[in-house]
């Protein structure tokens, strides 16, 4: 582990090799799961905000599940998530020409409707942020539908802190970035992983 500021970060995040493969993978991580994705009651606010923008690029199950009970729900572990369609699909999901699962908020994002990209939580995956008491914990999610993301980042040397860049840049800010990369390089440096530079 590395310590940054409040965070411990796992080493995961510079061993690990990741890169989103959408063309094998089609988009499963916004479909597979036993709950939607967790998001921040802000992020609940926001996307109450943004919901008229969305709703056409929204599925009518999609639409139906949300008129019944909203955008998010509280889980099993007690946490706030985004609604899901039939147990699979989050609900704020749509599916393009290749029958690829993508996010319709980053969709209007991308297309300069709404000025939020998507919920952290989904940004930041394959990470997962936990909070303790005094802490919080940086970990690596290993999942059986991101073995095609794993095979492309060791293709293209990609280490999953790298590839995040951005979203870790949003959740933490650039400086914690820039600290958690030369660690990186250091450990390179000393043979303990494959160099990052």
């Amino acid at each position: 582990m590395i310590q940054i500021d409040d965070t411990l970060v796992s080493l995961d995040l510079i061993e690990r090799q990741f890169f989103c493969d959408l063309a094998k993978c089609k988009g499963e991580c916004c479909i597979e799961g036993d709950a939607g994705a967790p998001i921040e009651k802000e992020e609940f606010d926001i996307l109450r905000q943004i919901l008229p923008e969305v709703w056409d690029d929204l599925s009518p199950e999609a639409q139906e599940v949300i008129n019944r009970q909203g955008v998010a729900y509280i889980d099993a572990d007690s946490d706030m998530v985004t609604s899901i369609v039939d147990g699979k699909d989050c609900v704020f999901t749509y599916y393009d020409a290749d029958g690829t699962c993508k996010c319709a908020i980053e969709k209007a994002y991308r297309e300069g409707r709404i000025g939020f990209m998507k919920p952290i939580s989904c940004h930041l995956y394959p990470v997962r942020i936990t909070q303790h008491k005094h802490f919080r914990a940086v970990n690596y999610h290993r999942w059986k539908i991101c073995r095609v993301a794993e095979v492309l980042g060791k293709y293209k040397r990609m280490p999953v802190y790298r590839f995040l860049r951005e979203p870790l840049i949003r959740c933490f800010g650039s400086e914690w970035y820039e600290a958690l990369d030369a660690c990186a390089k250091e450990l390179g440096r000393k043979g303990y992983f494959p160099s990052t530079e």
